[in-house]
């Protein structure tokens, strides 16, 4: 399936069209299908964040610009809420940013859903820093705009982002999460490197010594977790060795026939009424592991998971969220962005030979 290939542009096309229908006019994408009765018709930041991938990848920066400019406004609404934070830790979980709201008022949503999410303030610091350090000026545009993304730094050491216990990325128990860790660890350091933005050496520090001291493990409570992938890349914030245990513990001890399950015990879809034993298979794990050995120059691994992705379209085209068990029934979070996105990527990844092979000590930079 070569570039240029009328089956590779036509396989593209179809899943980026799924994922424009998700995009609201303001910019911002749900996160499923908007009439979806989940709840994933709301705007996640770090769903966002993924879903903008694979624009980026394929060229349409104006997109990605559109989606991050709606992000900063976001937080300029909401900056009252980040100056109380600086000002003092806070003590309970609405105090914290947001990681969800509405896509068209950019209001918060009031129910309790795991809202205590580091990782999403990370990776919005990790991309804008990613995009400005490409091209400046094509996020931020003025001073206001400098002005938020200086206080998500404050946000952070506020937090004390090393040792403070969030819900993470799957928004579930309170711990300390080294995906978590990781994500703001590469946010910090990649948005250092806009002129502008002042990042304590000891902010950077605190998190390297906290990451590489948990690693490979997630948490006191999870050994491995599919969101340690995220270290690898998008943030490549693990030194070559970290990366490799990563690889080998998600694909031993997560890796399934549709899917890859987000860690031992999830109980989120699982299929056996006890909650054990029979995980749900999240689609996108194939595509992230297929990027991830592309990227580390594996082309034969990397063909391998996205064969194993394809696998995973249902009849109506679109890459669901997960599948049960042993199953080839899936939920209805389909299609998901985060999967439409990642699997776009690996796509061109793989028929590109896009993605450029890992630093070896990307964590010592």
């Amino acid at each position: 399936m070569a570039p240029g290939s009328d089956t590779y542009e036509k396989i593209i096309n179809q899943h980026l069209s799924i994922l424009k229908d998700l995009q609201y006019k303001s910019g911002l994408f749900a996160a499923s299908k908007k009439d979806v009765a989940t709840g994933y018709n709301k705007a996640w930041l770090r769903d966002n964040f993924y879903e903008c991938l694979a624009f980026e990848v394929l060229g349409d920066y104006e997109t990605v610009r559109k989606t991050y400019r709606s992000i900063l406004d976001i937080l300029k609404k909401h900056e009252f809420k980040i100056d109380y934070a600086i000002a003092k830790k806070p003590e309970h979980t609405h105090q914290y940013i947001h990681p969800r709201y509405n896509p068209e008022t950019f209001d918060e949503y009031w129910e309790e859903w795991g809202n205590k999410q580091n990782d999403s303030i990370g990776c919005i610091l990790f991309k804008i820093g990613e995009l400005e350090k490409k091209n400046k000026g094509l996020i931020i545009e003025s001073d206001d705009d400098m002005r938020v993304i200086q206080k998500l730094v404050w946000y952070l050491s506020t937090l004390e982002y090393w040792h403070d216990p969030d819900s993470g990325v799957w928004e579930e128990e309170e711990e300390l999460h080294a995906s978590s860790v990781g994500a703001c660890l590469a946010g910090l350091v990649m948005i250092s490197n806009r002129e502008g933005i002042n990042v304590p050496a000891e902010l950077i520090e605190k998190g390297k010594a906290t990451l590489h001291a948990m690693l490979p493990r997630e948490s006191k409570r999870k050994f491995v977790d599919l969101a340690l992938l995220s270290l690898v890349w998008p943030y490549d914030i693990v030194t070559k060795e970290e990366a490799n245990a990563i690889l080998e513990n998600v694909e031993y001890h997560l890796l399934k026939e549709r899917g890859v399950i987000r860690y031992k015990g999830d109980k989120y879809y699982n299929k056996n009424p006890d909650g054990w034993s029979e995980e749900a298979e999240w689609t996108f794990g194939l595509s992230w592991l297929s990027i991830i050995y592309a990227k580390l120059g594996k082309k034969e691994a990397a063909e391998r998971f996205l064969a194993e992705a394809k696998k995973t379209v249902t009849k109506d085209g679109a890459l669901p969220e997960l599948y049960f068990s042993n199953s080839p029934k899936f939920n209805d979070n389909t299609p998901l962005g985060w999967s439409e996105s990642l699997f776009i990527v690996a796509l061109h990844a793989v028929n590109h030979n896009h993605l450029q092979a890992m630093e070896p000590e990307v964590a010592a930079r």
